[in-house]
Parts: C-alpha cells; structure tokens; sequence
C-alpha cells in the first residue's frame, strides 16, 4: 500500500505545525574559513523557531552540550527544544530528513523515508544522512514508507491541495535516478506525496550545488499563489533563466482552471566569497506557525523589498529577517536547514 492509497498527502508549509527539525552543524569542510560562527546561527534560528513551536534537534551525543549553551546564549525557549542521538554528516536537515504526510481523515501523521545521495554524490560522505528518516521515525513511532527514489526535501514545494513545483534541472538529472523517466519519478511523488498535478519549471540559481531546487527560486505561499524569485539585472547570468520560469509560471492552471496568482521576489545582489558566487536568495524562506523567517544578506534596499513583499504574502504571520550572510556559504539557509512536522 502506497501513502496515496491509504490517504496520506503532504501538507502544505503552513499548515499548522507540531515542530521544526534542525541538524546540528559540525562538519568544518561545509563553511571552510567560516564555521566558527555556524553553530551560534543555528542556536540563534533554532531560539526563535523555539517562540513559536517545538525544535528538533538531530544532533550526536558528544555535540549536546555545547549545542545545548550556544542555545541557552541565545534564549531559546529550552523546554521547547528535544535532542535527539541521530549522528549526521552534515547539517541539510531539509535534503537529508524525511518527509512528513498526514492523513486528513484520520490525522495520522507518518513519514515518507526516499534515499539520498549527496546531491548527486557530489559530497562522498552521507551514510549517517541516509539514515535520518528511519531513526526519527522510530524515535516518534511513526509509520515510515521507503522509496527505493532519490529525492531532496528541498527539490519540491507543494500547496496541500494537491499540486506539487519542481525543476527538471534537479529531478531528471542523470546524477539522481538515471534509471528512470520523469513520468516514473512523477508517478512515485504521486504515489508517496498525494499530489496531482506536478509542475515542471527549468534551471536553478547560479551558485546552487544541488542542481536547482526549486526553494531557491519558487514557492507557493497560499494554495492558488506562488512567489517566484526574478533578477531585475539583465547581464546577470540568473536573469534569463528566472524569466524562462517565471513564463511558465503563467502558463499553468490552478485545480479549478484559473491562473495562479503571481508574486516576483527580486533576487539579492550578488553574494561573493573567495570568488564564488553563492546562492543568496529570499525565496528560501521558512514558514513556522504564526511566523515566516527570512534569509536577508545585509543588503539594505534589497533585504527591505524582499520583506515587504513576503508581509504581503502573509499578512497573518510576524516577517522575521535572520542574517544569513554567514550561513550562504555552506551554499543553503533557512529552508535548506530545516524540516517541519505537521501537527
């Protein structure tokens, strides 16, 4: 029995939430030069998570005291904080955790347990990573469904009633399932995700080692709005392919027919470290119970725009930017560290 059949369907992000998870940084080669301020920004993003619901913590044992001051430094809520023993390789709780679905008639919630590679074994080490869906799942005693699939949290968006965003870029890429079609791979996010309708847009973001996730670029923001990131400089190389997206973006039809309603998010200025361009971008947001975290990059015009834009987007939710200047280096932020858990 598939998690489709049984009536399982994965939630929309703002959907009301039981907890986020969060994987405790610790591997220095993710922030070369710079991960002597990585834990302190976790500790910083898991404190404020902590106001608002629970935070979940895959973290090592010998790693759970010194995460546990760092998070007292930055006053978290710590009886709203769990640690859990769940050994890591690296910290993309969003890639390398599993995937949540609920059951709308019944309320169960289980979780969807697909194989990861390192993007594409791009990063050789990721045995510990593969194995988080299946101890959280034991942990919480939920029922876990395996896909033998490679899938990345952070490759698809989904708006809860029954509509699925992707890019090709990412999940037809040879280095993730060579041996299958995109009608396959469709028909398994069907089958595991309770979706319908899966919508297919193009490249990612320049300075995006996973081949282009799609929350690098466009999210739905209500179940007939999506928010999609666009480059307002035409020389830059992310200008092309944003508006390749954005085109398609018009081009596809809500359940009842209509068009979906269309928010640009301009993209940051380039963000430059050692020469690389990295993958700063607004559009990888986190949507928490009552809230919405923001990535921002120290850029004054552009960070002010981006949180104007996304208060308009969710007008109900408290618009709280999080420096992630510091953070991009390890090439994600806020989504790309963190998997929520519906209630």
């Amino acid at each position: 029995m598939t998690p489709s059949s049984l009536g399982f369907q994965m939630p929309a992000e703002w959907a009301p939430q039981v907890a986020v998870w969060l994987s405790w940084p610790h591997n220095l080669d993710t922030w070369p030069g710079r991960f002597d301020s990585i834990p302190a920004k976790f500790a910083e993003i898991a404190s404020v998570i902590s106001r608002y619901e629970a935070v979940r913590l895959n973290c090592a044992i010998n790693l759970q005291e010194e995460a546990a001051r760092l998070l007292k430094e930055a006053d978290a809520e710590m009886e709203n904080v769990c640690f859990y023993d769940h050994p890591t390789n690296d910290a993309w709780c969003r890639d390398h955790g599993p995937i949540f679905i609920k059951n709308p008639q019944t309320g169960e919630v289980a979780l969807t347990d697909w194989q990861y590679n390192a993007w594409g074994g791009k990063y050789p080490l990721y045995g510990l990573d593969n194995k988080i869906p299946l101890q959280v799942g034991k942990a919480l005693q939920l029922n876990r469904f395996e896909f033998p699939v490679v899938l990345e949290g952070g490759s698809l968006d989904v708006n809860g009633k029954g509509s699925l965003l992707t890019t090709s870029s990412c999940l037809l890429h040879p280095n993730r399932n060579p041996e299958m079609s995109k009608a396959q791979i469709e028909e398994q996010l069907r089958e595991g995700l309770g979706v319908e309708e899966i919508f297919w847009l193009g490249d990612g973001i320049v300075g995006d080692d996973t081949d282009g996730h799609i929350d690098d670029i466009t999210r739905f923001f209500k179940s007939d709005g999506i928010i999609t990131a666009v480059e307002p400089d035409e020389k830059d190389p992310n200008f092309t392919p944003l508006q390749e997206n954005l085109e398609r973006l018009k081009s596809f039809r809500t359940k009842d027919g209509g068009t979906f309603d269309i928010v640009e998010l301009p993209m940051p200025e380039p963000c430059f470290w050692d020469g690389q361009r990295l993958p700063a971008s607004y559009a990888n947001f986190l949507i928490i119970n009552n809230a919405v975290l923001v990535p921002v990059f120290r850029q004054r015009r552009r960070d002010a725009e981006a949180l104007d834009i996304l208060a308009g987007c969710f007008p109900d939710r408290e618009i709280i930017p999080i420096d992630c200047l510091e953070l991009v280096w390890g090439l994600g932020t806020l989504h790309c560290i963190s998997q929520q858990q519906p209630a």
